[in-house]
């Protein structure tokens, strides 16, 4: 309520001014002083904590001329956040009207009125004003910053593309990353219709604009695990070690899959073990040590494993040296470490497994888009004791 009536504070001056040079030109007629009853009403309903009211009497003071758009163009983005749509619209569409608005202000309202739809969700009336400011020049980046929200909302990636291509403000790693992914829905398109050369045409595409794009080597090596060509799958998959660490956990099982199809487990313990010295993460520790047991002994493995976690405390592994000992155990001991392994079980149920290193949200699962603040490329494992 505080911010509304904040808000309205200029309003109501503008107003206040409007009237007084409208009284100067027009000292005493009787519409004038109407008018500035009007308005000492619509400060009393201000002052009263009656914002609505007071919007209702400013809005009819207020005539739109050039002096009064700004002070139109304010009301109007108010109505739109308060949520006030069908308010906003008819505001910007009432200025748009006018003859005496320039093309600068035109513009103006031509950009508000195209947010309104978009709130709306009237996404064609956007699209046609946002592509009218383009052409116009005015606004432009604004207008494909908007163009891009409405398209990945429709999930037209190709305009998605093309916008992303032209939108001067983005860096070029993140125009990079955006078309990386945007090439990886194309494909995902094709996927479910069976087209899967025009799928890999996608994935080639993406890693041709982000030669970081890891989604799209994770979905080329799922696809040759699918066809059984497990020597591209562990070329693909393989990539994701240099493009980028935080994602190496979600390669690590399909790796082992496909090097125990190749039946090159040597080729994958080497793999485990360079990746080891520049990647601390628990999963790369535990997966040697599956191997290490699976080679050696348990008895190797837990000594691996216990080493590693001196180093870096995790209640993962915590949990696979419980598991793996509670075979060997018996009586008191074994129930002990049946509640130990409760504990940390409990633990890693209740916990998601993934964060956004933007806005926080949690998941259990790895998104290629943050379903809260919508970036991409910004959900990772959760590091930590509790995490990888």
């Amino acid at each position: 309520m505080y911010e509304l009536l904040w808000l309205l504070l200029p309003v109501a001056a503008a107003s206040g001014w409007y009237l007084g040079k409208r009284g100067h030109k027009d000292s005493g007629q009787p519409t004038t002083f109407g008018m500035r009853n009007a308005y000492f009403r619509g400060l009393n309903y201000l002052l009263n904590e009656q914002p609505d009211k007071a919007i209702e009497v400013f809005v009819k003071i207020l005539e739109v001329d050039s002096e009064t758009v700004e002070t139109h163009l304010a009301l109007g983005n108010l109505f739109r956040r308060r949520g006030e749509v069908d308010r906003a619209i008819r505001i910007h569409q009432n200025l748009i009207a006018r003859p005496a608005l320039n093309k600068e202000q035109r513009a103006e309202a031509l950009l508000e009125l195209g947010q309104d739809y978009m709130r709306a969700g009237l996404f064609d009336r956007a699209e046609s004003i946002f592509l009218e400011l383009i052409g116009m020049r005015e606004h432009a980046d604004a207008a494909r910053s908007h163009l891009l929200d409405i398209y990945q909302q429709e999930k037209d990636w190709a305009n998605a593309i093309d916008v992303v291509r032209s939108l001067s403000t983005l860096s070029e790693e993140e125009r990079q990353l955006l078309i990386g992914h945007f090439y990886c829905e194309l494909a995902e398109q094709v996927v479910s219709k069976t087209d899967f050369r025009k799928a890999q045409q996608m994935w080639r595409k993406a890693v041709n604009a982000d030669p970081n794009c890891v989604r799209a080597s994770i979905a080329q090596g799922n696809f040759a695990i699918q066809r059984e060509d497990f020597k591209s799958a562990v070329r693909a998959l393989r990539r994701v070690e240099e493009q980028n660490l935080a994602y190496l956990p979600e390669v690590i099982t399909p790796l082992k899959a496909c090097y125990e199809k190749l039946g090159d487990h040597e080729s994958y313990i080497g793999f485990l073990r360079r990746t080891q010295q520049h990647y601390q993460g628990v999963s790369v520790l535990l997966a040697l040590a599956e191997e290490i047991r699976r080679t050696q002994d348990e008895a190797e493995a837990t000594a691996y494993l216990v080493e590693q976690l001196g180093k870096k405390p995790s209640v993962r592994g915590l949990d696979w040296l419980l598991e793996t000992n509670l075979d060997r155990a018996e009586g008191k001991s074994r129930e002990n470490l049946q509640v130990l392994r409760q504990i940390t079980q409990a633990l890693l149920e209740h916990k998601p497994a993934y964060t956004c290193t933007r806005c926080g949200f949690s998941a259990k699962s790895l998104h290629w888009q943050c379903p809260s603040c919508k970036s991409w490329s910004s959900i990772r494992q959760i590091q930590g004791v509790e995490g990888e």
